[in-house]
């Protein structure tokens, strides 16, 4: 698969190369009309150019659609983690997982926010998290708590083997926000005094 994308990249850079020269050619008048007219006229009259050239751009448009499709299934691919039970496949989408994983999260008072982003390939499970934190925590001690929740959780919900990785990125660090305080037991609330005035609209 490898030596086909590279064969493919390489021969699309090529013939954009090709195009854009002659385009370049062509605007700085390098190329005149009458040698566009005779390339082409040589090109109608002789049968077996016109031949290749067909098969030419047959063959391009099925490395088009090839590519095309290799590149919607990769997509696909990395969209959802697939595993085999005894009745079947079973796919997951990786968007559940995010949202899996936030409602795990939720139960931690450090974090304000977070947003999971998971990938999956051959080489196992990435979750990359985009968190917020309240300011008046232990940094270090948190995100190794959410590394530890996250890898835990996920793992016990796929009850899979491929290595799972979780890296924290913190984004922001927000202040709590307090609420009014509450008058003590036995502090009182000062009285008013004056008159009250009443007005009618």
């Amino acid at each position: 698969m490898k030596i086909l994308s590279g064969l493919t990249l390489f021969f699309y850079t090529l013939v954009f190369l090709l195009l854009g020269g002659v385009f370049i050619a062509v605007s700085l008048g390098t190329i005149s009309q009458e040698t566009i007219t005779e390339i082409l006229t040589t090109l109608y009259m002789a049968p077996n150019t016109r031949l290749i050239l067909g098969i030419t751009g047959i063959l391009f448009i099925l490395i088009s659609v090839m590519v095309m499709r290799i590149g919607v299934g990769k997509i696909q691919r990395e969209k959802t983690i697939a595993f085999d039970n005894p009745d079947g496949q079973v796919t997951i989408s990786l968007t559940a997982i995010e949202d899996f994983i936030k409602r795990a999260i939720k139960q931690l008072p450090e974090v304000k926010e977070l947003k999971p982003n998971v990938r999956a390939d051959k080489k196992g499970i990435e979750v990359v998290t985009r968190v917020t934190l309240f300011s008046d925590i232990n940094i270090p001690e948190t995100t190794e708590k959410i590394q530890n929740i996250v890898k835990t959780k996920v793992q016990d919900m796929l009850g899979v083997e491929e290595p799972i990785s979780v890296r924290v990125h913190v984004g922001k660090i927000a202040h709590k926000e307090e609420g009014p305080k509450e008058p003590k037991k036995d502090e009182k609330l000062p009285k008013f005094r004056g008159n009250i005035e009443y007005s009618s609209y």
